[in-house]
């Protein structure tokens, strides 16, 4: 038995094992915790989502349906192995299960076959919905079933909790067939090697394309003297906005005909007296949009 993973938590656990996830809306407080407890958790349960694409998935089991609402799991895992939070707290996932079954996971022992729906697994379980028709002939890539590995085994490794702790929804309830398409026992043998190393750690992130337009620089950087390629480049979009009031140029150099060709810029935008003086501040230099250098 464990206290359910807080938000950050459960986000850095996913995160520390080499996942890429993304947070959908307002995942950190929707939950259904009004309609019944949450906790202790015991383990993690694994279905299929019967759909197709990702962002309609998404949205589903973030809202749910009129006879279900949502959500209807904590994660959505996709065709590319990208999890999507959906939820923090009790989902409408698991249903009604087998008490001999959650007994087997408390204990991590071999589980029975499940025969009866006695007990509240939303209460108790972890649920990803993974996305897939769950007909036998929609296919489980790789990169899919490794993210499944790792989500199981960073919640496990959260909690320090065994494979066994991992169930698919056609082990707790009678009559479900999800996840339909590979095994989880042979699931269970990847989860238990994953945890007896250890994670990969967070995934690298992409660094951040270069700013298209120059930041403002600041109203002191504007002059007499200052020479700058940001000067030049502001000065031809002055021109571009009709403001320009040079005889020649521009050049890198701020000078007089730099201030009244800003001046005529914060007129056109629709300053007036001390806020139209041709000294630039950060609103009128936003929508100039100078070009990044």
């Amino acid at each position: 038995m464990a206290t359910p993973l807080t938000a950050d938590r459960l986000l850095k656990a996913l995160r520390d094992e080499g996942l890429e996830v993304h947070e959908y809306r307002s995942w950190r407080t929707h939950n259904r915790n009004s309609k019944g407890p949450w906790g202790p958790v015991n383990g993690v349960m694994i279905h299929h989502t019967v759909t197709k694409g990702t962002a309609s998935s998404v949205e589903l089991c973030y809202e749910g349906h009129s006879s279900l609402p949502g959500p209807l799991c904590h994660g959505v895992i996709d065709k590319s192995g990208a999890v999507h939070l959906v939820g923090n707290g009790r989902a409408n996932h698991a249903g009604l299960g087998d008490r001999d079954v959650l007994n087997a996971v408390v204990n991590e022992t071999a589980l029975p076959r499940d025969n009866e729906a006695d007990t509240d697994g939303n209460r108790h379980f972890y649920g990803f919905e993974c996305i897939n028709l769950g007909d036998g002939q929609d296919p489980w890539p790789e990169a899919q079933k490794l993210a499944i590995e790792k989500v199981a085994a960073a919640i496990c490794r959260a909690h320090g909790w065994s494979q066994r702790s991992v169930i698919g929804h056609l082990e707790w309830q009678p009559g479900k067939v999800d996840p339909r398409g590979f095994s989880m026992d042979t699931m269970r043998s990847r989860i238990a090697k994953r945890l007896g190393a250890k994670p990969d750690g967070p995934k690298p992130q992409p660094p951040k394309p270069p700013a298209k337009y120059e930041p403002f620089p600041g109203s002191a950087f504007f002059r007499t003297g200052r020479e700058s390629r940001i000067i030049t480049a502001m000065g031809k979009r002055l021109v571009a906005e009709g403001c320009g009031r040079y005889e020649e140029g521009p050049g890198p150099e701020w000078t007089e005909a730099d201030r009244k060709s800003y001046a005529a810029w914060q007129r056109k935008l629709g300053y007036s007296g001390d806020d139209a003086d041709g000294t630039p501040g950060r609103t009128s230099w936003d929508k100039l949009r100078v070009p990044n250098v």
